[in-house]
């Protein structure tokens, strides 16, 4: 494999809207986020990953772009963010855009033009098609609800989008569109930021005969014939080719029902496409009839045999992203961990050598350095996702769930539980804004907050500081080989990475209950790295304590 910057950075994902607000109005600034610079440089980490910036009318959060290359008022100006660039530059820290172009804003100028005739020069930038026995033109169902298609009077016809009415599906099949998206990266990478983050790149190649797909609840599903369509890879070249391929940037794709074989595609490393991507099912692990929508937990034996098959397919082939928490996921503790206030700074920790000590991309969702936990609101209108309020009212209204079970859902998989503000300090709003918060702040601030656990040297921040500046004395963290031990075993991640003569043995206990296990002979004597419990012998048999995990190297 190659050696490459982007293989041994870390990455540290900020949602600008619940950072950190500079000017009172109860939303996060770019401002805000400079302000925060020396904090991040503190931590360590090498990369920033914004979420969206842009002109938005915020149906979706920014997910919805009416300009490409101006800045969402609310988040500051154009100077704002040519400051925060330089800033960063300063500090060694990269800035990755989110590149969110699979659909823009209803409110974008190409569909405004699109929408107004048949004939109209942009009718072809966005997917029309009329519709079918007076209905839609399939049974496709939005991921956010409802049905994928929209009728549109003006010209009695339906567009698509994949997500929110107020989201429709650029048309990637119109060489015209290619050619103005390249435009408008390639401005951004003029500007000197150092790459970007693809934004549900997986979608933007639709199967033509836009057949109806299999019912599952009210609706067809239309991922088999939207994700890794029939032109995706030669599209992501074309992009490669002309724009990425001229700049020392960094790519991830976010690749919806990615595939082994598909992200072989996507990320291999000779493809000439993009350079890591996520893929999501080891976060999907558990889902029901109704995808996301259930109060099951997570089966850790299907977790592990899910992050083990990633780590050992793609090795020597293409590189992983290593994530838990992203803010489209609940808080990685509360799902993954124990948020107890007994075991959750311990599990947290735990979950961090996990992750961190594999062979990829580590990235870190702002406050999972803190161990942020979900916020559980028990009443809908405490809510601001559109996804989840879409699915309340629709699995309450058609009967398939009651309001009281559809509330217990939304409390554990909710988006907005990773959208609370970032809780700084225990003053009022968690120092996240002097004003009143657009969401409101978890109540747990005053015992989970940055102040606090800068002062405390075991805290999780500075188990985080430990991890991330252990992977850049070590080489075997990062290109070391993976492999798995205990792979039945239904409480113990084990694995070791080897480089040349160098060795390394990581243990995680995922429950909390004691596990017993026997380190390998090869590691008696080894130094340890780390560790989240205050362990001081590694040979023979040993019963690991709740949530421990620690490092051996040799």
């Amino acid at each position: 494999m190659k050696n490459a910057w982007w293989k041994e950075a870390v990455i540290y994902q900020i949602y600008p809207r619940s950072f950190c607000d500079s000017n009172g109005d109860g939303i996060g600034d770019i401002e805000g986020i400079i302000s925060k610079l020396d904090y991040l440089k503190r931590l360590g980490i090498d990369i920033i990953w914004l979420s969206p910036i842009y002109e938005s009318p915020n149906d979706d959060n920014g997910y919805d772009i009416s300009d490409y290359q101006n800045i969402m008022r609310e988040f500051g100006n154009m100077k704002d963010f040519d400051q925060l660039l330089e800033q960063a530059h300063i500090r060694n820290i990269r800035i990755i855009m989110d590149l969110v172009v699979n659909h823009t804003s209803d409110e974008h100028p190409w569909f405004i033009e699109s929408r107004k005739s048949k004939e109209n020069p942009y009718r072809d930038f966005y997917i029309w098609k009329e519709g079918k026995d007076g209905r839609e033109p399939n049974n496709w169902g939005s991921w956010f609800g409802g049905s994928a298609w929209e009728y549109d009077d003006a010209t009695d016809m339906y567009y698509l989008h994949i997500f929110s009415k107020k989201q429709p599906d650029l048309n990637w099949d119109n060489d015209k569109v290619r050619q103005k998206i390249y435009e408008m990266m390639r401005w951004w990478l003029e500007k000197g930021v150092d790459g970007f983050r693809m934004d549900v790149i997986s979608l933007i190649s639709k199967n033509p005969a836009f057949p109806d797909g299999e019912i599952h609840g009210l609706y067809g599903d239309l991922a088999p014939y939207c994700a890794h369509g029939p032109h995706v890879h030669e599209y992501l070249k074309e992009m490669n080719r002309e724009v990425l391929s001229q700049y020392d940037i960094m790519t991830v794709g976010e690749t919806s029902c990615v595939t082994l074989e598909e992200a072989k595609k996507y990320a291999g490393e000779d493809r000439q496409e993009l350079n890591m991507v996520f893929q999501f099912e080891h976060v999907d692990n558990g889902s029901g009839d109704y995808g996301k929508w259930t109060t099951e937990k997570y089966d850790f034996k299907e977790f592990k045999r899910i992050m083990i098959k990633w780590q050992e397919e793609l090795q020597g082939k293409a590189w992983n992203s290593l994530f838990l928490g992203n803010h489209d996921q609940p808080r990685s503790v509360s799902r993954f961990g124990n948020d107890n206030p007994a075991y959750r700074e311990t599990s947290a920790k735990m979950l961090a050598t996990c992750l961190h000590m594999m062979q990829g991309t580590p990235y870190v969702y702002q406050g999972e350095e803190l161990g942020m936990t979900n916020v559980y609101f028990d009443k809908l209108e405490d809510y601001r996702d559109i996804e989840s309020i879409n699915f309340f009212t629709e699995l309450t209204e058609s009967g398939l769930m009651t309001p009281e079970y559809m509330m217990k859902c939304l409390m554990l998989r909710s988006r907005d539980n990773a959208r609370t503000p970032m809780q700084w300090d225990d003053s009022e709003q968690a120092g996240f804004t002097d004003g009143e918060s657009w969401i409101k702040v978890n109540p747990n601030y005053k015992e989970i907050n940055a102040a606090q656990q800068l002062k405390d040297p075991n805290s999780i921040f500075h188990y985080y500081q430990k991890l991330i500046s252990l992977r850049k004395e070590k080489d075997i963290i990062v290109y070391g080989e993976f492999e798995p031990l205990y792979r039945d075993d239904e409480q113990i991640f084990a694995y070791t990475r080897k480089l040349d003569q160098e060795k390394l043995l990581t243990v995680c206990n995922f429950s909390e209950r004691n596990a017993e296990m026997e380190i390998p002979e090869e590691f008696k004597g080894a130094e340890c790295l780390i560790t989240n419990l205050d362990r001081t012998v590694f040979e023979g048999k040993i019963v690991l304590k709740p949530y421990e995990a620690f490092v051996l190297y040799k």
